[in-house]
Formats: C-alpha cells, structure tokens, sequence
C-alpha cells in the first residue's frame, strides 16, 4: 500500500469535509447522485471520445497502481548484475546462458540473451533503446487519460449546475424551494472541480512518476549488461549503476576485487 498516495486523498477529503462542517453544513448537502451522474458520465464518456477504447481500459486497471505499488527491485538488479559481471569475468559472457531462465525482470534476460548471443555492444544498445521508447510512448498515453478526464470534469461540472439553474427558474412560483435548488445546482461544479484536482489531476502526475520509474530500471539494466560486453570492472560497473539508484556503491571492496 502506498500510504503516501492514499493519506494524500483521505487527507484532502477529510480537509474539505471539516470545512463543510464546521460552516454549519451537512455532508448529506454534497452528496447528489443526479449531480454525480451528469460530471463522472460525461466526464467519461468524453474521456472514450478522445482516446481509443483499449488506452481507457487500460487507464482504469491501473487505477490500483496509484495505491498498491511494489519496490521496483532496483537493488536487487544491480547486485544481480554484477554478480553476472563477476561470472563473466571468470568464465567468459557465454557463461550466463545457464542463468537466463532465473532472471525475473524480462528486459534483463532480453538484454542478456543477446549478449550471450554475441551481438555487439552499439548494436545491443539501439536494439533495447528502440524497445524503451516504444514501451515509454505507450504507457505515456495512460497519465494523458486522466489529464483529459481533469480538464473535462470541471466544464461539466458547469453544465451539471446550468442544467440545475435551468430546473429552478421553472419553478419560480416556489420561491421557498429557489434557494435549496440553487444550492444543489452548484453540487455538480463541486464533483466537476473536487475530481479535477483531489484525484484525476494528481492520479496522472503518480503514474507519470511511476513509469519513469520503471524507464530508468530499463536504463539501468541496458547499461550494465553493455558494460558487462564491453569487459567493464564488477567494480566499476557498481558504481556506475549506483548513479541510477541515487545510492552509494558498498564502501568496502569484495575479495575477489581484493585478490586483483
């Protein structure tokens, strides 16, 4: 669970709804199911408009993303990768072959497979950067969903309330009901604005993060299994892929860097 993303939502909810109360309002003020209807399904259904079906689709399975989140393993790759270091330098590259099948990450074992494959170390490169662009192009489309559905949501917030305004003004002849009416009315602007910024917005801004998370893995992986063809240091290597971690390499030099 990643707390951050939901302590942020419940902490925004929980602020706007104090406000409420302690104006003397009520919560069952805010709560219109009309209102709701009109902003989240023409926000949707504007949001199936702009993109493909599929990309939207997709957007919504994602949605458990922004608030379940695995560690990206990054550590757990750079020390995989210089040990894989380490064995090629004793017994050559060809000699990861038998670890192929263990390796979890599937651009590491793709990398690594045409390393023991022997493809040159420029030609491995433009390989997998072609895979990492297609793979960022495409999972920059998810964040743009939600950016649309935060741009959309507070016009048709709008058109929820004139919709409302429209339904009083038939009923002037009440002018006791006018000012509830009025109140309800500008619910939908409420949802409209609230959903804009509470969630839809910021939802886009954690699953762009997320998947440059993921895109400097790719990096970080690319980098070490060309450093490993090109006969790189375990060492060097170490600290070379530590700079994509923001972490120190370990301090103290392994034994068999001793020994060389």
């Amino acid at each position: 669970m990643d707390a951050g993303s939901l302590g942020g939502i419940l902490l925004a909810l929980a602020g706007i709804l104090a406000g409420l109360l302690l104006e003397g309002g009520h919560i069952s003020q805010v709560v219109q199911p009309t209102a709701a209807m009109i902003v989240f399904g023409g926000t949707l259904g504007a949001v199936m408009l702009q993109f493909p079906l599929s990309t939207v689709v997709i957007a919504a399975q994602r949605l458990a993303r922004i608030f379940l989140h695995r560690p990206d393993g990054g550590e757990a790759m750079l020390h995989q990768i210089v040990g894989f270091a380490n064995k090629a330098r004793r017994s050559g590259i060809v000699s990861l072959d038998n670890d192929l099948p263990h390796v979890a990450n599937p651009f590491l074992r793709q990398a690594l497979m045409l390393a023991v494959d022997g493809t040159e170390p420029s030609e491995l490169r433009r390989i997998m950067e072609v895979q990492i662009n297609n793979i960022t192009e495409n999972e920059a489309r998810i964040p743009a969903v939600f950016e649309s559905a935060g741009g959309f949501s507070p016009t048709i917030g709008i058109i929820g309330a004139v919709i409302g305004l429209i339904q009083v003004m038939q009923h002037l002849d009440h002018m006791d009901q006018v000012g509830r009416g009025i109140a309800v009315a500008f619910v939908a602007t409420i949802y409209g604005v609230g959903s804009a910024n509470i969630f839809f917005l910021p939802a886009a801004g954690k699953l762009r993060q997320r998947a440059r998370d993921d895109e400097r893995l790719k990096e970080m992986a690319l980098e070490g299994v060309i450093s490993i063809v090109e006969g790189m240091n375990p060492r060097m290597i170490e600290i070379k892929l530590a700079s994509f971690r923001g972490a120190r390499p370990s301090p103290e030099p392994t034994k068999r860097d001793a020994r060389r």
